[in-house]
C-alpha cells in the first residue's frame, strides 16, 4: 500500500495533447483564464535552437524590418527551462534527435514546438539523396503544434506561424497579415 501513496498519479484533465502535464487552474473563473491565456499569449519566449540555414532567417526577425518585438517574441532564452516556445529551425539529423528530446523534456509546460522549414517538417532535400542520418520530420521526435514550410522559410512565415501559435493560445487572431501591412 505504501508503495501506491508514493506513486504520483497524473488525472487525464491535467494533460495536454503533447501529454505535458499541466495544473489545473485554482480558480475556474473564466474571464481571468482569457486574461491570463492573452498575457501568456503576448509574451512567448522563444529557444534560441537553430540547427542549420534556417536559423538565420529566425535571427533576421529580430531586426527592424520585421520586428518580433511588436508582437511580444522578442526575448529569446538560452536555456530551455525560461522558454515556452522551441523554434526547431533546420535538419534534424540522428546524432542530435536526443538532444532535441531533451531540451522538450525540459521546457515547463504549457509549451508549444514550432518546425521551421523544410528540413525540419520533412527532412528537405536530404531524405532524397539516401542520407541516412537525417530525421524525416522532428514531428517524429515531440509534438509539433504549427509548421512553417519553405527552404528557407521567410521571416514573414516565422511571424505567421507565430499568429498561430498566438490563436491556438487565446482562440483568435490578434494580428494582421504582415505583408499586407507592411510600408512599401
Amino acid at each position: 500500500m505504501a508503495a501506491q501513496d508514493s506513486a504520483v498519479v497524473v488525472k487525464p484533465e491535467c494533460l495536454t495533447a503533447g501529454g505535458a502535464r499541466i495544473d489545473p487552474p485554482i480558480i475556474k473563473v473564466e474571464a481571468v483564464q482569457n486574461i491570463l491565456d492573452v498575457c501568456r499569449a503576448m509574451s512567448l519566449w522563444p529557444m534560441t535552437f537553430g540547427l542549420a540555414c534556417c536559423a538565420i532567417e529566425m535571427m533576421a526577425v529580430g531586426m527592424a524590418r520585421f520586428d518580433i518585438s511588436r508582437f511580444g517574441a522578442e526575448v529569446f532564452r538560452p536555456s530551455p527551462r525560461q522558454s515556452d516556445l522551441m523554434i526547431v529551425a533546420g535538419t534534424v539529423t540522428k546524432k542530435m534527435a536526443p538532444a532535441v528530446v531533451r531540451l522538450y523534456e525540459q521546457m515547463p509546460a504549457p509549451k508549444y514546438v514550432m518546425a521551421l522549414g523544410n528540413c525540419a517538417i520533412s527532412g528537405g532535400p536530404f531524405r532524397f539523396k539516401g542520407q541516412y542520418g537525417i530525421v524525416e520530420g522532428v514531428d517524429n521526435l515531440i509534438p509539433v503544434d504549427v509548421y512553417v514550410p519553405g527552404c528557407p522559410p521567410r521571416p514573414e512565415g516565422l511571424l505567421e506561424g507565430l499568429f498561430e501559435i498566438q490563436k491556438k493560445m487565446t482562440g483568435r487572431r490578434w494580428w494582421p497579415n504582415p505583408v499586407q501591412g507592411a510600408v512599401k
